[in-house]
């Protein structure tokens, strides 16, 4: 192990080639990482902390650090940091640490960065399938925008399909001619490819809207506003399906606030619900790993419940 004679903040370009080129991490997780350690960065430079050295760095900065955290503010969503969000800056920096080390760089242990405990247990919001019904039947199919958002809706659902991946597809993604619906392949977080598959309803749906369209563009969803630009023509952003979700939602006045991704929740646990094995619908989601995808046996608690209520032998015994 040897001391470093450059500065730590200088360290981070160097820690995000690493990224790149030695552990091949997606460009997305690398742009994750450069975001937050530029959080640090700064934080260091407004604290008069820009010239340490990584074998300057101690446990008392780190602390400080994460007291910042704390009581930052995010202005766009107008409250303070979740404590989740919060461990997304420590988890950058706590890689760093772990750099340091695979470069027998003297630095403080990655260990010795704590992450906060969660507040409260993660709870999943999600549709029932009249709701789900009820939020279709809101979209105004004889304009082309209540069209296309119709497609949006319904594919969504079927696939369970991250409004990201959504928003990426091509019109050339999606087989012709396929009346009972298809499967295609798509590369999704952190770029791996799986499958998804499309049902006969919403591939009908998507075909009405592609037949109506008069362009030559492209993206599978395109938007109605403004002029094309330079980066991204009329591709559908995900902002945009992010704000017709919400409107569909406040307009038959769901109780909660829905967005695509409560779309993806509503697949997953419908799916559950079903009987699907909790390792299929896994693969149908794309995680990586099954404890992302056993939030969903929270959900079917209450229908646990009724069921062991109904059917128990020990229920219907008389004192």
């Amino acid at each position: 192990m040897q001391k470093s004679n450059k500065r730590l903040i200088n360290h981070i370009t160097d820690f995000l080639e690493y990224c790149e080129v030695e552990k091949g991490l997606a460009p997305l997780t690398i742009k994750n990482y450069d975001r937050f350690l530029n959080s640090f960065r700064k934080w260091l430079t407004d604290s008069d902390l820009s010239e340490i050295k990584p074998h300057d760095l101690t446990s008392k900065i780190v602390w400080d650090y994460r007291l910042w955290l704390s009581k930052r503010f995010d202005a766009i969503k107008t409250k303070y940091l979740e404590k989740s969000t919060q461990s997304y800056y420590l988890i950058a920096l706590r890689s760093l640490l772990s750099y340091f080390a695979e470069r027998d760089i003297i630095s403080i242990p990655s260990d010795k960065i704590k992450l906060p405990k969660a507040a409260k247990e993660r709870l999943v919001k999600f549709l029932s399938l009249e709701q789900i019904s009820a939020l279709f039947q809101a979209t105004d199919i004889k304009t082309i925008i209540g069209l296309r958002d119709r497609a949006v809706l319904e594919i969504l659902f079927s696939t369970g399909l991250r409004v990201a991946e959504l928003t990426n597809l091509n019109i050339s993604d999606l087989p012709k001619n396929k009346p009972d619906g298809c499967e295609l392949s798509i590369r999704g977080k952190g770029s791996h490819i799986r499958t998804i598959y499309i049902s006969k309803r919403a591939y009908e749906w998507i075909s009405r809207y592609l037949d109506a369209r008069r362009d030559k563009e492209k993206p599978l969803f395109i938007n109605y506003r403004g002029k094309n630009d330079d980066l991204g023509g009329r591709r559908l952003t995900i902002r945009s399906v992010e704000r017709a979700v919400k409107k569909y939602s406040t307009q038959i006045g769901l109780p909660v606030v829905v967005t695509p991704h409560v779309l993806r929740h509503s697949y997953a646990t419908d799916l559950l619900l079903q009987g699907v094995d909790l390792r299929i619908i896994q693969e149908f989601l794309g995680h990586r790993n099954i404890a992302t995808t056993q939030i969903y046996t929270h959900v079917t608690n209450k229908e646990l419940r009724d069921i062991h209520k109904k059917f128990h032998g020990g229920n219907l015994l008389k004192d």
